[in-house]
């Protein structure tokens, strides 16, 4: 009998830092944290109820499509319950829960599974569904009548919509304090500016996400809307308004960074991010939608591949 060692070649990758998927899906829901909660205080239990219904259907349809297609469970790995939360984060505390269901279905369904499962889609899968819902079902998502019976201690209204209709005068109360504390209304997860940002410091420092994508995108919307507001100061908010309002740091650290659907090159990761942050604008200012994020992200996405070829020359290789 032959006692000699064999030898075992296997493929990449050939050294592990420890972290896994799950780790990073848990650590992406606890940065959301913040946010959800002033979320929770300025909607109360309707904002709970659409948070736990978009949670455990997004569970549901993950488990569902595990069975379908004879795969092994992957509800463990945290990703159908960090796909869930986003998708509360950016919709209304009154959506029905019928609109929540389908929503969290077409999100795991077409967004995710459809293209083999997680790592595989080429769109983020929250976009995707939220982008279909809108021009569906766009009444439930138009936070000005869907919060109306909501009273608040701050100006009640969606101040991209206001900014939209009525130019920078209406928007005067809008003060980057208040945005950064929440005072706005929108998404359950998406008006506390404070929150997102630090949820997003602790993305970065923990490298869930490429500071790359983030930092470019925001960079961009800054500088676009400086543009647009030095060219017509009376028509456009100024890019402190742009950057606190809307989807725009959800988009930064939650949306654009999302890995199977991002560059993973450094030029092309700023490319991404900035190529987002213009797009965004340009819908904002001249668009029919009053927030331009989610359609900047689909485009984006749509462009990864094309972008991600962009890389440096292969050492040694000649011209």
């Amino acid at each position: 009998m032959r006692s000699e060692k064999m030898f075992i070649v296997s493929h990449a990758p050939f050294w592990h830092n420890g972290s896994n998927v799950a780790e990073r899906h848990y650590g992406m829901l606890l940065a959301a944290m913040p946010a959800v909660a002033l979320g929770i205080v300025q909607y109360g239990l309707p904002a709970v109820a659409v948070i736990a219904m978009s949670i455990s259907t997004a569970i549901f349809w993950e488990w569902l499509m595990n069975r379908v297609t004879k795969r092994s469970i992957t509800v463990g790995d945290g990703n159908a319950a960090l796909l869930g939360l986003l998708f509360a984060m950016l919709i209304p505390a009154t959506t029905p829960w019928w609109v929540v269901t389908t929503g969290t279905f077409v999100m795991m369904v077409l967004g995710k599974h459809i293209f083999g499962g997680i790592g595989g889609n080429p769109f983020h899968p929250v976009v995707v569904s939220l982008m279909i819902l809108t021009v569906s079902w766009g009444a439930f998502f138009d936070f000005n009548g869907a919060l109306v019976n909501y009273s608040f201690s701050f100006n009640a209204l969606y101040p991209l919509g206001l900014a939209k209709n009525f130019g920078t005068a209406a928007v005067a109360d809008f003060t980057p304090g208040n945005l950064l504390l929440g005072r706005q209304i929108g998404g359950i997860g998406a008006t506390f500016g404070l929150g997102l940002i630090g949820g997003g410091a602790y993305l970065i420092a923990k490298r869930y996400i490429r500071w790359e994508i983030a930092v470019s995108f925001l960079s961009s919307i800054f500088l676009t809307a400086l543009i647009f507001h030095l060219a017509a100061p009376d028509q456009y908010a100024g890019p402190m308004f742009h950057l606190l309002t809307g989807y725009t740091l959800v988009g930064a650290f939650f949306l654009l960074p999302e890995d199977s659907s991002s560059p993973v090159n450094f030029l092309p990761m700023l490319i991404y991010g900035a190529g987002a942050g213009v797009m965004t604008m340009l819908i904002r200012n001249i668009g029919n939608y009053h927030d331009g994020v989610l359609l900047a992200v689909l485009l984006m996405n749509l462009v990864n591949p094309l972008l991600d070829k962009i890389r440096p020359k292969a050492l040694g290789k000649v011209a």
